[in-house]
């Protein structure tokens, strides 16, 4: 590493310091969402979208593409497990309902929470998140899994359920 004299302090190059501190931001990513996966890991039950929503936008918010994620629950609403199933492009990502019952069904899944980021960091839900939602909920109460919320998250997170969209 190359380090540069100035008025007698040395300094290192600023593109190392920004590689450092974004490993340090990302080691701390990793361990506050470890710790809210073992909070919430079949121990205490999502009791509140606000429950859900710390734990999706540490998951979520930092990427910079879209994804499609889901929280899978027992019926007591403690996680299962929980899955990215969708990626795609910097706004917007493809949702098939059939890969989402699926999975809720390879976990025998009595309830889920999706959720979806916006690398724009708006939270506000589209209207083909509204409309996806609403399929999806259809789709797993074809198999008596029930949808109990869809999260948008951006710098702020927003549900769907909240704002009565389904």
């Amino acid at each position: 590493m190359d380090k540069q004299i100035v008025d007698d302090q040395v300094t290192e190059p600023v593109a190392e310091l920004a590689d450092y501190r974004e490993d340090q931001e990302e080691r701390l990513i990793r361990q506050a969402l470890a710790l809210v996966r073992r909070r919430f890991e079949r121990a205490e039950a999502i009791q509140s979208p606000r429950d859900a929503a710390s734990y999706v936008q540490l998951w979520l918010g930092p990427r910079e593409q879209e994804v499609f994620a889901c929280l899978f629950l027992d019926g007591r609403h403690r996680i299962i497990a929980s899955e990215v199933l969708f990626h795609g492009t910097v706004d917007s990502a493809a949702i098939y309902p059939r890969q989402v019952v699926r999975r809720a069904l390879d976990h025998n899944a009595a309830a889920l929470i999706c959720a979806h980021n916006h690398p724009s960091g708006s939270a506000e839900p589209s209207r083909a998140d509204e409309m996806i939602t609403r399929r999806l909920q259809e789709a797993l109460g074809l198999v008596d899994v029930r949808l109990l919320d869809h999260l948008v998250v951006g710098e702020t997170v927003t549900s769907l359920a909240e704002k009565g969209c389904f």
